[in-house]
């Protein structure tokens, strides 16, 4: 029989552990029956309602001083509100009290291996779900499934929780790409998993990333990188890890970082890790030197720092946590995992797609090595010719180039009203119609050069070699209701100029002789960016149909479902938007320029020491997207007798005599639409409304040199200021 101590002892190592709660149905019960809001009890208990929908669905749990509290109120409910309908009896039937902070059974997707990288095997490594709890609980690393995976009274941390997350693509990356980290140390992630991360300083964030996280993602390519951990920091989180919820001289977002000498900053150096030569800023890469073939690397980003810009991530800063987690793991599930903005995130997604190297085995000693992947950029930066570079660069500066430079730019052409007949100027409306990532349909298929260029004189023109061909196109002629194709403002060349291959080659199929005066061409070639244009395409027409728009609908279908498709899901809605600013980031970084106050001509920038640096593939895809602009205005006009009014880059408006692209779009007897014109659709390179207004607004606009393609999607225009 115990001793009376015994008993005592007992008795008193209950009272010590952690207040128990109700499962986490039973506690959104009681807070019904007590007619009481989510939002009224966040108020109560000074916290976030996000957090409150956390806790009544098993994602989170709460943490003292607020645990004491929800538990005090949830006894007080459950002895007015008992489930059985007997005062005094509290829980749901069936459902015993789990103690919050008690181990968590081991899932099916949370064992995992190390978060390892490269083709080499690895031992498996105990998972942090499957690890011994001690005597004690306190917090660990634990995968939890949203509220939809889970019995509807079972215990978010007890061995109620029976049914697994679903189980990852690669098992090394358990839990995901990423993470979106709070402030009360819930990590969230993908498919509705949260994970409790107990660091409280940035080294051992890190530390937790790497080591316990099971976060990452696989590689693109067989012979690239697998994507390493990034952790997303909400405003609450950066405090928690002494980071400042905002940053000084935050308007100046290309050169925000923290200090070198912040307290963090030091953190991570005392703790042997870097920091990438773009310091600790809104997307802060921090790593150590590679052991073997296992990374150590893991990407940050702050929310509050504007690490997520608004005009590629609408309305996502604004979102709870476990929101954020879903628009950008679903990103990096169709794109990538994000490395900074979009167009960072574009041009890591050219590399990751097609590695500058691969394992080549020696035939001699039979070791393996690294080589050349065919097909890619390599591993070197490569300067461009001087045409093809920018006033600035050292190419042009110490050469003394003053032969001119390729103006291969998207359009901005406002027809002249001189130009207007009378009958398009009693069309009632002026309809916008704006094509599907019309770069992205120029990349599809294209060949560019990989190598350096060779220079030429009085070259014979071949349309299959890339390259830039110096040509006087001023003899061609051009209606003037139409923009030149040879010029980003549609005005008639006035003498010889540089031109990318595409652009000579339509001047070509236009009938005309071409006799290049000189050339910089490429001799090996390759469609570099096809797996690029492959993966982009696939994620912008999987996301629009999710949005509900898909490829079997009817133009009229088709019409409606964009009138709506925004108002769906603000998530999809988000990814929508930030894989088509992928497409247009990851084609400008291409050519990007200096930055700084500081920047002296001559001088090479940073980005210039990527292999990646490639104004002339840039001026490939922008010179096909232009000239494809223009051969569908030259049909339209042959088969419905109508001319554009203007065009901005991607999006050209036409009179109408309907407020519908229907109205005016030309169609065959049977219905189908004539090919070789605009044609409605979901596809790159196909078109979609961008707006309707009046025929009087458009003219208004154009009398004062101002373009309707800028202002035609929506908002009223202001007639008396520039563009």
């Amino acid at each position: 029989m115990a001793t009376e101590e015994e008993l005592f002892a007992s008795v008193d190592a209950l009272l010590e552990e952690e207040p128990q709660l109700p499962s986490p149905a039973e506690r959104a019960r009681l807070r019904e029956a007590a007619g009481i809001t989510q939002a009224r009890l966040a108020a109560a208990l000074k916290t976030s309602t996000q957090s409150v929908k956390n806790w009544e669905n098993g994602r989170s749990e709460p943490k003292p001083p607020r645990l004491e509290a929800y538990q005090r109120l949830l006894k007080g409910w459950a002895a007015k509100y008992p489930a059985s309908g007997v005062p005094g009896t509290a829980g749901a039937p069936g459902a015993a009290p789990v103690p919050a902070g008690a181990p968590q059974p081991v899932e099916a997707a949370a064992v995992d291996g190390p978060v390892a990288h490269g083709p080499a095997t690895v031992a498996p490594v105990e998972a942090p779900a499957a690890r011994t709890a001690p005597a004690r609980p306190v917090a660990r690393p634990v995968a939890r499934p949203a509220a939809a995976s889970r019995g509807p009274a079972s215990a978010s941390r007890g061995p109620a929780a029976t049914r697994t997350a679903k189980p990852a693509d690669d098992p090394r990356f358990p839990n995901g790409p990423l993470a979106v980290l709070d402030g009360d140390g819930s990590a969230y992630g993908v498919d509705g998993i949260v994970l409790d991360c107990p660091a409280a300083t940035v080294p051992e964030l890190v530390e937790w990333a790497l080591r316990e996280s099971g976060l990452g993602a696989p590689r693109l390519n067989r012979h690239g990188k697998d994507s390493d951990p990034l952790i997303v920091l909400t405003a609450s989180a950066a405090v928690r890890l002494g980071l400042p919820e905002r940053l000084e001289g935050h308007e100046q977002r290309r050169s925000l970082r923290l200090p070198e000498d912040h307290p963090v900053v030091r953190q991570v150096a005392k703790a042997k890790w870097r920091l990438t030569q773009r310091g600790f800023g809104p997307w802060a890469r921090i790593y150590r030197t590679a052991q073997g073939d296992r990374r150590q690397c893991v990407q940050l980003a702050v929310l509050s720092w504007d690490a997520l810009d608004e005009r590629s991530w609408p309305g996502v800063a604004d979102m709870e946590p476990a929101d954020v987690a879903r628009v950008l793991g679903l990103y990096a599930r169709r794109v990538i995992t994000p490395r900074g903005s979009t167009a960072v995130s574009g041009l890591e997604l050219m590399t990751a797609l097609r590695p500058p190297t691969r394992a080549v085995q020696d035939r001699t000693t039979g070791n393996w090595g690294s080589g050349h992947n065919p097909g890619s950029l390599g591993t070197e930066p490569m300067d461009p010719a001087p045409p093809e570079a920018t006033p600035e660069h050292p190419v042009v500066v110490n050469s003394g180039w003053s032969g001119g430079f390729l103006d291969e730019e998207a359009y901005q052409w406002v027809r002249s009203v001189d130009s207007l007949t009378d009958e398009e100027c009693t069309l009632p409306y002026a309809v916008g119609l704006d094509l599907n990532t019309a770069f992205l349909a120029a990349a599809n298929r294209l060949v560019v050069g990989l190598s350096a260029p060779d220079h030429f004189h009085a070259p014979a023109f071949n349309p299959k070699i890339p390259g830039s061909w110096l040509v006087d196109l001023s003899h061609v002629g051009q209606d003037p209701r139409l923009p030149s194709p040879f010029t980003p403002d549609g005005e008639r060349p006035t003498g010889p100029a540089w031109y990318q291959t595409h652009t000579v080659a339509y001047a070509q199929e236009l009938g005309h002789d071409v006799h290049p005066i000189e050339a910089y061409l490429r001799r090996e070639t390759g469609a570099y960016l096809d797996p690029w244009h492959d993966r982009l395409r696939t994620a912008y027409v999987d996301t629009l149909a999710d949005l509900g728009v898909t490829r079997d609908l009817s133009d009229t279908e088709f019409l409606a479902a964009m009138e709506r498709h925004k108002d769906v899901d603000p998530v999809l809605t988000a990814v929508l938007a930030a894989v088509k600013a992928t497409v247009k980031g990851g084609v400008g970084k291409l050519r990007e320029r200096p930055q700084g106050r500081r920047y002296q001509e001559g001088e090479r920038w940073p980005a210039l020491q990527r292999p990646t640096w490639r104004p002339d593939i840039r001026a490939a895809v922008i010179s096909r997207a232009r000239i494809n602009m223009h051969r569908k205005l030259r049909n339209m006009a042959a088969m419905t007798g109508l001319y554009p009014l203007a065009v901005l880059s991607d999006c050209v408006v036409y009179p109408s005599p309907g407020d519908s692209p229907l109205d005016f779009l030309p169609y065959a007897a049977s219905g189908k639409p004539q090919p070789g014109g605009f044609r409605l659709g979901p596809t790159p390179g196909l078109a979609k409304p961008e707006g309707v207004r009046s025929m009087l607004w458009a003219v208004g606009l154009m009398e004062q040199g101002l373009n309707p393609a800028r202002h035609i999607k929506g908002g009223d225009a202001v007639l008396d200021e520039g563009e």
